[in-house]
């Protein structure tokens, strides 16, 4: 352990005079006309470091000292930046990160990524291209060294997030699932894939993201009902419908098998509302839009899920008053007054009377409307809430039926 540690010097040293060149190599020229040469490959004298320092190697212990030091750098940097030097504390913190390649690379990427998280959020372009450059030298040097270092890997991919450099992480954690797929690690493969189909849905990268969940559902079968659900959420937002529904699908056989009908509802609600946003295109899909609104109503009503149930009519009503099947929303209009009283949601109660009452009003049943309003009115003046408008409401039929 000891050897090692003198050893990382040495090879530091090696790296501060590479550097540049892979630089060069690794960066786009357009962005790096864009700033002066980067403050972290300056090799300068440091009053930390005893002089000669190309001349012998610092012992174990030398290099605790400087771990110590630089952290109490680290916290004259925050300290500087909380007092609103901003330029005082990226100054420091270049310097601690200059000095942090000494005590190896997996400590560098380290305070890389801390620093980088820091320069990220203050909007600081010009340093986060500076570690964003460093890290790639790194990330090369470990690549050409073809000694896979997981650990190093792993910590330069969480780096590139803090920077925001999705690209790059996906880069580095590709690397750490090659490796662990060859050493057929299935705990460091699930928890890999994890990693990448959260960096893919944080960037909305919603195909790849599929990609991946599936391959963990092929990985992880003990989890799969939370994959399911997670692609579910994919193909929802990436608008892939059918996809959705295939998904939802087999989610629904699963509690079935489990005879869990808590959730049955719920899902059943989305693969309607899938199937409704499919009919748009392709009227054919109503249908089973229909037959699962109704299936959510009464998977909801036999398991005493009123709020499901009720939404699940409310979903109907506006489904069949699209289509002009104005009776079938009035009927099932007066089921969702029952279903609001089990649910005892009086705001609920109050707005389906007023859809029954609107309903009445466009089918110039005046008598009725009028009675819906009213049912409607009391309610609103329980709840103290749009008392005037079912006034207008009911003074609206009144006339109309004058």
């Amino acid at each position: 352990m000891l050897r090692h540690l003198s050893i990382i010097v040495t090879a530091a040293m090696l790296w501060q005079f590479s550097s540049v060149l892979a630089l060069a190599k690794s960066q786009d020229p357009s962005q790096a006309d864009k700033y002066p040469p980067s403050p972290l490959e300056v090799v300068v004298p440091d009053p930390l470091l005893p002089p000669g320092l190309d001349k012998q190697q610092l012992s174990p212990q030398q290099l605790q000292k400087l771990a110590g030091e630089l952290d109490q750098l680290n916290q004259a940097a925050e300290a500087k930046l909380q007092a609103g030097d901003r330029l005082g504390a990226v100054e420091i913190w270049n310097r601690e990160l200059r000095l942090r390649r000494l005590l190896g690379s997996l400590a560098e990427v380290e305070a890389l990524s801390r620093v980088g998280a820091i320069a990220s959020d203050q909007n600081d372009r010009q340093q986060v291209f500076y570690i964003t450059q460093r890290l790639q030298v790194i990330q090369q040097q470990a690549v050409s060294s073809k000694s896979t270092d997981i650990p190093l890997l792993q910590s330069l991919g969480e780096a590139y997030q803090k920077v925001r450099s999705p690209k790059l992480a996906l880069e580095a954690y590709s690397q750490v699932l090659a490796t662990v797929r060859q050493q057929r690690d299935t705990v460091a493969e699930v928890t890999t894939l994890k990693t990448i189909g959260e960096i893919h849905l944080s960037w909305f990268d919603y195909p790849q993201a599929a990609t991946t969940y599936q391959e963990l559902l092929n990985s992880d079968r003990l989890n799969q009902v939370t994959y399911l659900q997670q692609l579910a959420y994919i193909y929802n937002e990436g608008k892939e419908y059918q996809q959705a529904v295939d998904i939802l699908g087999k989610l629904a056989e699963i509690y079935l098998q489990q005879n869990n009908l808590i959730e049955l509802p719920k899902l059943k609600l989305a693969i309607a509302a899938n199937y409704e946003s499919l009919a748009r295109e392709k009227p054919n899909f109503l249908p089973a839009a229909f037959q699962n609104y109704q299936e959510a109503y009464t998977t909801a009503w036999e398991s005493q899920q009123y709020v499901y149930a009720a939404e699940a009519l409310q979903k109907l009503i506006a489904l069949y008053r699209t289509q002009g099947q104005v009776e079938e929303a009035l009927q099932t209009s007066q089921i969702l007054i029952e279903t609001q009283t089990r649910a005892t949601n009086f705001y609920g109660l109050m707005r389906a009377y007023d859809q029954i009452g609107q309903i009445y009003l466009e089918r110039k049943q005046y008598p009725q409307a009028i009675t819906a309003f009213q049912n409607g009115l009391q309610l609103a003046q329980q709840l103290k809430y749009e008392e005037a408008y079912f006034n207008q409401q009911i003074e609206k039929a009144a006339k109309a039926n004058s």
